[in-house]
């Protein structure tokens, strides 16, 4: 698999009708991908099987973000959240994602499903980017990368206390 170059500062865009669709191993490893996803991130499906969901992870996105996504799946439970990928030319893409566990016949988790959709710009523009580049921002002066990743987390959790909401009710008052 080629690592992605440098960030480019361009913007990829698709179609509002499209849905881009993965799905994954317990480890986050693709074991499905739809066409939408291969052409916006740039990969082939035989290149793109088996390899960590992670390789087309963007810089700006926070891991505090990834964190919570992890907690609430490996607890069987779905989550939306609004994502900065990476494409494999540089390029960079933002959708609104809803990832849920897939379960096998006998009620386990075996894999994750994930659905994104284009998401609105006003919301990326207002809300979503200042908060990520400030979670980021604390993630990268932490004492460290776990104490910065902790450091956002707490200060995440801060803010939607303040704001009276959890992060659900955050997403869906956006």
């Amino acid at each position: 698999m080629r690592t992605p170059p440098n960030l480019t500062g361009h913007e990829r865009t698709f179609d509002p009708g499209d849905i881009i669709v993965t799905k994954t191993d317990l480890k986050g490893r693709i074991t499905y991908a739809n066409r939408v996803f291969l052409n916006l991130s740039q990969l082939e499906l035989n290149n793109t099987l088996e390899q960590p969901h992670s390789l087309i992870r963007h810089p700006g996105m926070p891991r505090t973000v990834f964190k919570l996504l992890w907690e609430r799946i490996e607890a069987g439970k779905e989550i939306f959240a609004y994502v900065v990928n990476r494409a494999m030319n540089g390029d960079h893409y933002w959708v609104f994602a809803h990832v849920t566990p897939s379960f096998s016949e006998s009620g386990q988790v075996n894999g994750y499903h994930s659905n994104r959709r284009v998401p609105d710009r006003r919301i990326i523009n207002e809300t979503i980017r200042p908060l990520y580049d400030e979670l980021c921002a604390i993630e990268q002066r932490g004492g460290g990368r776990k104490d910065g990743l902790q450091g956002a987390y707490d200060v995440l959790h801060e803010k939607l206390k303040n704001r009276g909401l959890d992060y659900d009710r955050f997403i869906f008052s956006l």
